[in-house]
């Protein structure tokens, strides 16, 4: 019996430690008094947001992905206020600084927190609703529910059709229990490993790498990414968009040619899904084009925002 006690209890240390590791972290309202923007109070707990650009025009509201936060927005919005546009980015519940409140981060999870925000920005006028990565889906999600809301719907390298993941991120993902600590150990580990490497590579929003990794200390972010991945990012969004072509929703696909996240053959799935929808391709662009191809998808958006509504 004594044989097997030292490794029982390192067992029961190592499942334990996860959990003892997110005790110690701080919530997000610890940290709000370094937060530009506001925060509104939501029907499920409260959003950081912020205006960017000029006080007047059309309306762009941005949605960014599974683990980067508002901020990741900066570069594509300095283009679009140059276009005319007013841009609204916030951060989703868990990440940045918004709550992270419990529950299933499903597409209505979402769609609450995004319909909640317009209402209380007033914004009752058709809006252009642009998404990044999971943002793309939860912008997808709103738009089949909500169209009379959108004027048009961008998707930037968007989830919802196909979705490449390693094979510890689908075991984290598939698993119940077990998934929770893998995800919280090991995925985790290999995720801060990866960013760590990009500290000091330049790209179009400074310090979005450290923006990345300081979530990482912030209690709840890995509760909600692995939220997400088990509902949000594993939905199949073919009914979605079938129903924002049958609704007339002028819709814009961009996509990265050389995605490692979101592969190109999701391009071809939403033209099956909505024949109406407008598809453009970044060269040599990769799944972080939203902060390092910032450029190119403006020259992009340039042609599409100048163009008439059909």
């Amino acid at each position: 019996m004594m044989a097997w006690g030292l490794p029982l209890a390192a067992l029961a240390t190592a499942a334990v430690q996860p959990w003892l590791a997110e005790r110690r972290r701080q919530t997000a309202d610890a940290f709000r008094d370094q937060a530009p923007g506001r925060f509104a109070k939501l029907s499920q707990g409260v959003t950081h947001y912020q205006w960017l650009g000029r006080t007047r025009g059309p309306v762009v509201v941005c949605i960014h992905g599974l683990t980067t936060p508002s901020p990741v927005w900066y570069a594509i919005a300095r283009g679009l206020d140059a276009l005319g546009y007013r841009v609204l980015v916030y951060d989703l519940y868990g990440r940045g600084f918004s709550d992270a409140p419990r529950g299933a981060q499903t597409g209505d999870f979402f769609a609450r927190q995004l319909l909640d925000l317009l209402d209380h920005q007033e914004l009752t006028e058709d809006v252009t609703l642009m998404g990044y990565s999971m943002g793309g889906s939860i912008a997808t999600h709103f738009t089949a529910q909500h169209p009379e809301r959108v004027r048009r719907l961008i998707l930037l390298a968007s989830g919802g059709a196909w979705l490449r993941e390693d094979r510890i991120t689908e075991l984290s993902r598939t698993l119940p229990g077990l998934g929770d600590w893998l995800h919280a150990v090991l995925a985790t580990r290999k995720e801060r490993r990866a960013l760590r490497r990009q500290l000091g590579h330049r790209f179009d929003v400074e310090g979005i790498v450290e923006l990345q990794l300081a979530e990482y200390q912030s209690r709840g972010f890995l509760r909600s990414v692995l939220s997400s991945r088990r509902h949000m990012l594993a939905d199949m969004q073919e009914m979605q968009h079938r129903a924002i072509g049958r609704a007339g929703v002028p819709t814009v696909g961009i996509w990265a040619e050389k995605d490692e996240v979101i592969p190109l053959k999701s391009l071809g799935a939403l033209t099956q899904w909505n024949r109406a929808i407008r598809q453009e391709v970044i060269p040599g662009a990769t799944h972080d084009l939203a902060y390092r191809n910032a450029d190119a998808v403006i020259e992009v958006l340039t042609e599409v925002l100048r163009e008439p509504d059909v």
